[in-house]
């Protein structure tokens, strides 16, 4: 970088990324299909015409680098397996609040063994965790109320 030399990430990703997006906003057509060919992509007419140079980023880039797939492959590579999932963290997803597992019936305590076998067989128990998240401003935290 002293030198005056790009990152290599900036060389190879951004670099694409800044000139796509600058070519459409700037309504520049031959660098638009210059690069739509080289990517190998098909753009709607009616993408392409629109008022909004937005929406023909948005076609060229959900055909280039589809969202969905990132993520789906980021997941898959990222999150750990549920079979390295330790007991003591199973019963913390399995305990409610102040509860204990042992506090739990006998009955939901026999599915921790399940749980860690993360078993695909016929006979295996179905369970399903169910997580819900509120977006919430960081001042109303407990620790952030002014005492």
């Amino acid at each position: 970088q002293s030198k005056g030399k790009k990152p290599l990430f900036v060389q190879l990703v951004l670099d694409n990324i800044w000139s796509l997006y600058e070519a459409v906003m700037k309504r520049d057509k031959e660098k638009i299909e210059k690069i739509v060919t080289s990517l190998g992509l098909r753009i709607g007419a009616r993408e392409s015409r629109h008022a909004d140079p937005k929406v023909h980023l948005n076609a060229i880039c959900s055909q280039w680098l589809p969202i969905s797939d990132a993520v789906l492959s980021m997941v898959c590579n990222k999150i750990p397996s549920p079979l390295d999932i330790t007991a003591e963290r199973v019963e913390k997803l399995m305990c409610v609040g102040a509860r204990t597992f042992d506090s739990l019936p006998p009955e939901t305590q026999e599915l921790k063994s399940a749980f860690m076998k993360c078993s695909s067989e016929g006979t295996a128990p179905v369970i399903v965790f169910v997580s819900k998240m509120f977006p919430v401003d960081a001042k109303v935290l407990p620790q952030n109320k002014p005492r």
